[in-house]
């Protein structure tokens, strides 16, 4: 749970470019005595002030817009425009996810230290949740050179986690860390074949909004099982 208070200044890093203008639109189809005789009072046709006979003057006024439901926020990991392999051989966004309650953790395939264990955690949680056609449990590999998409395919089977609801994702090597500092996940490269790295679950809503991070291996998840049945229902 400590590594999300970091998140909204790391997305701030990393966004900053993607910031749109959330400016009001304006209109011009009001009229008010130049005097204000009457105060704030409008028109909506053009005329003359019944006090000081002066013409009425075409104002504009704000129009706050409408929120759009389909609009993502700025904390989003969908504003993120990096490309991503997946055990399938398909290339998609992280936007391609969009509507879907995301369990995500980042390991490697020749780990045989904490991503096993991590692996393991997230077979438990998701025993714990019902299946659900927009729940997504997600492992990007921090290996991308090794990692390929055939590898993930491999990995997936050999631990019965090929089924659709079960996404494995390979980069670059500066997308994925890209992505782990959104996550505040740290790693390093310490031999051809090993990393040392952080031991994060992260859930996040149908939005790409971070809701909740699991740290640790083989901690309780029940924090973690009861943001997802939440966010699902």
């Amino acid at each position: 749970m400590k590594a999300i208070k970091y998140i909204g200044i790391i997305f701030i890093a990393i966004l900053l470019s993607t910031c749109k203008d959330n400016s009001s639109n304006e209109i011009g189809s009001v009229y008010q005595c130049p005097m204000k005789c009457e105060g704030e009072k409008t028109f909506d046709k053009p005329g003359s002030c019944s006090v000081c006979k002066m013409d009425l003057q075409p104002i504009s006024i704000e129009l706050n817009e409408e929120p759009n439901p389909e609009e993502i926020s700025e904390t989003s990991i969908f504003n993120l425009d990096s490309k991503w392999n997946t055990e399938e051989g398909e290339t998609i966004l992280l936007e391609d996810l969009k509507g879907k309650t995301l369990v995500m953790v980042m390991i490697y395939t020749t780990c045989k230290a904490a991503c096993p264990r991590l692996v393991a955690d997230m077979r438990n949680i998701e025993k714990q949740i019902p299946n659900n056609n927009d729940l997504r449990y997600v492992l990007i590999s921090i290996d991308p050179v090794n990692d390929t998409p055939e590898r993930l395919k491999t990995f997936a089977i050999e631990n019965q986690m090929d089924a659709e609801h079960w996404t494995f994702l390979q980069g670059t090597a500066s997308t994925v860390r890209e992505f782990a500092n959104v996550l505040a996940v740290k790693y390093k490269q310490i031999s051809p074949l090993d990393f040392s790295h952080s031991n994060i679950i992260s859930v996040f809503n149908d939005k790409g909004e971070l809701m909740h991070q699991q740290e640790g291996l083989g901690v309780d998840n029940k924090e973690t099982v009861s943001t997802i049945l939440e966010l699902i229902k």
